[in-house]
């Protein structure tokens, strides 16, 4: 459930599957996979990691950004 203060947005992730297991990180975060027995399960594993990630209590997470450069 959502609140006022929580802001739905599109988060992008890569994603195979390998023998019987889905596999994926989000793209901003490619050092943190995870995997689901689904794509559905899978997803879900992912929004659990971005909680994670993006609450600003786990110290020194490696992100990927984009640099404009001429």
């Amino acid at each position: 459930m959502m609140n006022e203060n929580t802001e739905k947005r599109k988060i992008r992730f890569i994603y195979w599957k390998e023998e019987n297991m889905w596999i994926g990180y989000l793209e901003e975060y490619p050092d943190y996979w995870t995997q689901g027995e689904s794509i559905e399960e899978l997803k879900e594993n992912l929004r659990d990691i971005y909680k994670e990630l993006s609450s600003g209590v786990i110290p020194s997470i490696r992100r990927v950004g984009e640099l404009d450069v001429v």
